[in-house]
């Protein structure tokens, strides 16, 4: 009896309480549910910001490797102590143009500077370099160099710009760029166009005088490199050579300065069609008329034509070297006209008197006339004694003045 009350008790109890365990359950279902997404949602996020991290991890890499975020672009190596040494090594590319008028000429090469900036050192078992390009050269101390007496100048940036920087692992560094600068040539115009011009392009730290910056050549004269095709249309490169010194400014004191010298000989043989053959020619053109036997016409017409074409084609030219050249076939064809009229006058004198007066003139005129024809015959041979004399004269004084010229010019 005991035994059939309990159990319908504990019958009762579990009809009671299953609806209310059912019910329970249900309710949780959504629950876990809301933690399961809310726990995918947290995965999701840390597996995005992993990838974030990963992203970004070799910038962070260099940057932190090198303290870019420590240093001071502002400051120079070493700053406070003694200067830093930069060394300067150029690779000409071309000699892009050469004016006379505006004095200049533009050059294209490639400039590599050489420093060190423990600052930039960073272990390596391997002493392995990096490179970069130009977006980390505002993060970092490069030095200040600028062209003396240029007129314009520029960094080539096709396809990117033409910089490049190395670092090795001792805070060595390497930085090359790729420029044209137009700049002055002080050129010296007294013996065109047996000129030669002396031209150089000077380097110079702007803000760094040598007590903070001292500037130098990396290896003497060898570091400056050309390219063996160079040439120019109007002259020959004889020389290319590096050199250094210094300048005073009164305000900051001294500074270093490099040259890069460079020869200049203008070619002649243009000038030499054009100019000297012509005149050459036109003189001994002249001297022609000393073979031509009493032909006054012939004799006449050969000095003005011959002093027209020396003057016409001397004109354009207002350089001393060509108007000196000009000036000896000038007064070399003055003096041959001159004296061909000379002689000329003197032989029409005597027989320009057979036609004077008049057909009634009495005897005595005509024994005169008569008399005066041996007179005549001496004076042409005394003109013909005188055109043999300056027919060796004219030619040897020409030649005289030619061998000066050429030994003053060349």
């Amino acid at each position: 009896m005991i035994l059939d009350s309990q159990s319908f008790f504990f019958t009762c109890i579990w009809i009671t309480l299953m609806p209310h365990a059912f019910a329970a359950a249900e309710i949780m279902k959504p629950h876990q549910r809301y933690c399961s997404s809310v726990k995918q949602t947290r995965d999701s996020k840390q597996e995005t910001r992993m990838r974030k991290d990963n992203s970004t991890k070799v910038p962070l890499k260099y940057e932190q490797l090198l303290y870019i975020e420590d240093h001071d672009s502002a400051m120079r190596p070493g700053f406070g102590g003694s200067p830093v040494p930069v060394g300067i090594d150029v690779q000409i590319e071309s000699i892009d143009s050469i004016s006379e008028i505006n004095m200049g000429f533009t050059m294209t090469f490639y400039l590599r500077h050489y420093w060190k900036d423990e600052r930039l050192s960073f272990p390596s078992t391997t002493k392995k370099s990096m490179t970069f390009d130009h977006r980390l050269i505002r993060k970092i101390w490069v030095p200040d160099i600028f062209f003396v007496h240029s007129k314009r100048s520029f960094t080539h940036d096709m396809t990117v710009q033409n910089i490049m920087l190395c670092v090795q692992s001792d805070g060595n560094v390497l930085f090359s760029l790729r420029i044209t600068v137009s700049a002055m040539c002080f050129m010296d115009f007294s013996r065109f166009p047996l000129d030669t011009q002396n031209c150089s392009l000077e380097l110079e730290s702007y803000a760094y005088n040598e007590e903070d910056l001292m500037l130098c050549w990396t290896h003497g004269n060898k570091s400056l490199n050309t390219d063996q095709h160079i040439s120019l249309s109007q002259f020959s490169i004889e020389e290319f050579s590096a050199s250094s010194g210094f300048v005073f400014y009164s305000s900051t004191g001294w500074y270093n300065r490099l040259f890069i010298n460079f020869v200049l000989r203008r070619h002649i043989f243009f000038f030499m069609l054009q100019t000297y053959l012509p005149a050459v020619l036109m003189v001994m053109m002249s001297w022609v008329s000393f073979w031509i036997h009493r032909a006054a016409p012939a004799r006449v017409s050969l000095g003005p034509e011959r002093e027209a074409a020396c003057l016409q084609i001397s004109g354009i030219y207002n350089i001393p070297a060509v108007p000196m050249a000009f000036d000896g076939c000038y007064h070399d064809s003055e003096i041959d006209m001159n004296q061909t009229s000379l002689s000329l006058h003197s032989e029409e004198d005597p027989i320009c008197g057979k036609f004077i007066g008049s057909p009634s003139a009495d005897s005595d005129q005509i024994k005169r006339r008569n008399s005066r024809g041996g007179y005549v015959d001496r004076v042409i041979l005394e003109n013909n004694h005188v055109t043999d004399t300056y027919s060796i004269l004219f030619p040897t004084v020409y030649i005289t003045f030619n061998l000066f010229y050429w030994g003053m010019y060349v």
